[in-house]
C-alpha cells in the first residue's frame, strides 16, 4: 500500500482512459484494508481507486503508477474458497524515494490484491497486460497539474493573465477525452483518404504514360533507338504495367473478354508449363493482378475470360474437376501421362497423401489431391480414408497373381 499516492481523480495530459471496474476492495498483501467497494479506473499510466462517486465528482482518490508493477496474476483459490470473490495479485517494485504522500508510508508487503466482488471481467487481464507492455509512460510521461496557492502569489503572478489550463475531471472528462480522440482519428482518416485520392490521380497519369510508351514501342514511331526501347520496357516492368486490357477500351463485354483471354494465354502459357501444366484459378488471379499492377481484374472478369480460352483455340484452357475446383491447364496436358507418373510414384513410396505429393512435385495441395483423385478414377490407385488423412495406395487388383 505504500506505493499508492493521493491524487485528483482527473485525467492528466497525455493520459488515456482504458477501463472502469466497480465494487473493488484493496488488500495490502493478504491483509484486507478499509479501502473496499470502490471504483477502479485503469489508464495508460496508472490505476485510480476511489469511493463510489468520488472519481466522477473529481474528488481525491488513490493513484498507483503502472511503472511500479513487476507482474500480475490471478490468485488461485484454495480448496475451501467456494463463493469467494476473484482476486488479482499485483506484484510491485520498491517504493521510490520521491513518492508523493499516500495512505501508508511503510509496508512489509511487496504486493497488493484487487478483489472483484461482482466478478472479474476476462478482458481485465488483456487490458492491463497491454497497458504494461506498451509502457506509454516512458514515451509520454504525464505532468501533474499545478494548484498554485493564492496566498503565495507575487506581484508578477498577479499581473500575469491566468493560464488557460484544459482540465478533464471525472467521468465527464474521460468522455470528453474519448470524443477528442475520436475527432482526431476521423481527421487522420480523412487526410489519409485525400492522400489516397491524389495517389490514384497520379496512378491514372502513369497508366496513360505507360500506354503511350507501349504504343510507340509497338509501332516503332519516331526516333526510338534499341537502347531506348529496352529502357522503356524496363520502366514498364518496374511499374508492373504492360498495357493491360481494360473494359473501357471496348464497346462490348464479349469483345473485352476475348481480348482479356488472349492476354491471359500470353501471360500464363510459360508459367503453367513450368509448374507441370496446370494452375488453380485462385493462383491465376493472384499472378495476373500482380502483373497488371494498378489495373486489377475482378474474379468475375477473370472467370468469364477463362471460359473464352477453349473457343478461341488458345494454348491454355479452363478445366473444372468433379469436385468443382477450377484450373487453367495447357492444351497439350495429358491426364494419362500424369496418372502413370503418379501411379509409379505411389508404387515406389508405398502410399501417398496429397500433402506428400504436393511437397514431392512442388505443386499446391489442392492440385495434388485432384491428381490423386484422377489417378483413383482411372483405377490406378485405391484410397484409405481415415481420421489421420486421405491416403492412396497402389491398386493391387491390377497385379497379376504369380
Amino acid at each position: 500500500m505504500n506505493r499508492f499516492e493521493y491524487a485528483d481523480s482527473r485525467l492528466l495530459p497525455n493520459e488515456i482512459y482504458i477501463r472502469r471496474d466497480v465494487s473493488i476492495c484493496i488488500y495490502d498483501g493478504d491483509i484486507k484494508t478499509n479501502f473496499e467497494s470502490g471504483e477502479l479506473v485503469l489508464t495508460s499510466h496508472r490505476f485510480l481507486w476511489g469511493r463510489p462517486g468520488d472519481i466522477s465528482r473529481g474528488h481525491t482518490c488513490l493513484s498507483l503508477s503502472l511503472r511500479h508493477i513487476v507482474f500480475f496474476e490471478e490468485e488461485i483459490p484454495g480448496p475451501f474458497s467456494f463463493g469467494r470473490s476473484k482476486k488479482v495479485v499485483i506484484h510491485l517494485s520498491e517504493a521510490p524515494i520521491d513518492k508523493m504522500p499516500g495512505p501508508l508510508d511503510n509496508s512489509v508487503c511487496n504486493y497488493i490484491k484487487f478483489s472483484f466482488k461482482e466478478g472479474l471481467d476476462p478482458n481485465f487481464h488483456t487490458h492491463l497486460s497491454d497497458a504494461i507492455t506498451r509502457r506509454i509512460w516512458e514515451f509520454t510521461p504525464i505532468v501533474p497539474l499545478e494548484h498554485p496557492d493564492s496566498n503565495t502569489k507575487n506581484s508578477r503572478d498577479i499581473n500575469k493573465p491566468p493560464p488557460q489550463i484544459k482540465t478533464r475531471t471525472g467521468i465527464i472528462g474521460i468522455e470528453r477525452s474519448l470524443q477528442e480522440q475520436q475527432k482526431a482519428t476521423d481527421e487522420s482518416i480523412s487526410m489519409a483518404f485525400q492522400d489516397l485520392k491524389k495517389l490514384m490521380e497520379v496512378a491514372k497519369d502513369m497508366v496513360s504514360i505507360s500506354k503511350t510508351i507501349s504504343a510507340k514501342i509497338r509501332e516503332r514511331q519516331g526516333d526510338i533507338t534499341e537502347d531506348e526501347t529496352v529502357r522503356f520496357k524496363s520502366y514498364l516492368m518496374s511499374l508492373g504495367i504492360d498495357d493491360p486490357v481494360t473494359r473501357d477500351a471496348y464497346k462490348s463485354s464479349n469483345e473485352y473478354f476475348k481480348q482479356l483471354a488472349k492476354q491471359l494465354a500470353n501471360i500464363l502459357e510459360e508459367p503453367i508449363k513450368e509448374v507441370g501444366g496446370m494452375i488453380t484459378l485462385t493462383d491465376v488471379y493472384c499472378r495476373v493482378n500482380r502483373a497488371r499492377g494498378l489495373e486489377l481484374l475482378s474474379p468475375e472478369d477473370l472467370l468469364n475470360a477463362s471460359r473464352q480460352l477453349a473457343s478461341l483455340g488458345l494454348p491454355i484452357v479452363l478445366r473444372v474437376f468433379d469436385s468443382g475446383v477450377m484450373v487453367l491447364q495447357s492444351r497439350s496436358h495429358d491426364d494419362n501421362v500424369i496418372v502413370d507418373v503418379i501411379a509409379d510414384l505411389i508404387k515406389e513410396r508405398g502410399s501417398l497423401t496429397a500433402e506428400e505429393l504436393a511437397q514431392s512435385e512442388g505443386i499446391s495441395v489442392l492440385l495434388a489431391r485432384e491428381r490423386l483423385l484422377v489417378t483413383e478414377k482411372r483405377g490406378k490407385a485405391c484410397r484409405d480414408d481415415t481420421i489421420e488423412a486421405l491416403r492412396f495406395y497402389p491398386n493391387l487388383f491390377l497385379e497379376k497373381n504369380d
